[in-house]
């Protein structure tokens, strides 16, 4: 069964503006990626990098919603230090230090996809040959599977 992991911002363009094409686009296929996990077609992993970010989340309802899609998830990656060294590694070659924690994590927990909204990060992944995908892209990856 294929495993994912979905970054903060992928949990976060649920309350995204909706005006902006892309950003409608990738809201559906966040819904129809939640909808496949919620279904157990997939997996997801949650980490203690999105619960600490999801605390910080300013507005409560939105924190208790994605808290709710959190708790859905099949696994739960706990920070180690082999997770600490690797953020570490990806720091220097690029990724911001809570971005770096999320790959460490997807890394750690033996995903297949590290789903992300965040375009520089999704490209830096790429750039290091990091399997890394927009949730537009990780849908369109499903249906041409099937």
């Amino acid at each position: 069964m294929i495993r994912v992991y979905l970054d903060t911002s992928v949990y976060n363009r649920l309350y995204d503006d909706k005006n902006q094409v892309s950003i409608f686009l990738e809201m559906q296929a966040t819904i129809s990626i939640l909808n496949l996990i919620e279904t157990k077609k997939i997996q997801s992993v949650n980490s203690f990098v999105l619960e600490y970010e999801n605390q910080k989340h300013p507005i409560l309802e939105h924190r208790n919603a994605i808290n709710e899609y959190l708790k859905k998830s099949n696994f739960k990656q706990l920070v180690n230090e082999s997770i600490k060294n690797r953020a570490f590694q990806l720091e220097i070659e690029g990724i911001k230090p809570i971005d770096a924690l999320h790959v460490a994590c997807f890394e750690a927990s033996n995903c297949d996809y590290f789903i992300t909204c965040d375009k520089r990060l999704l490209n830096r992944c790429k750039s290091l040959s990091i399997q890394a995908i927009n949730p537009i892209d990780f849908i369109k990856e499903l249906e041409n599977e099937n």
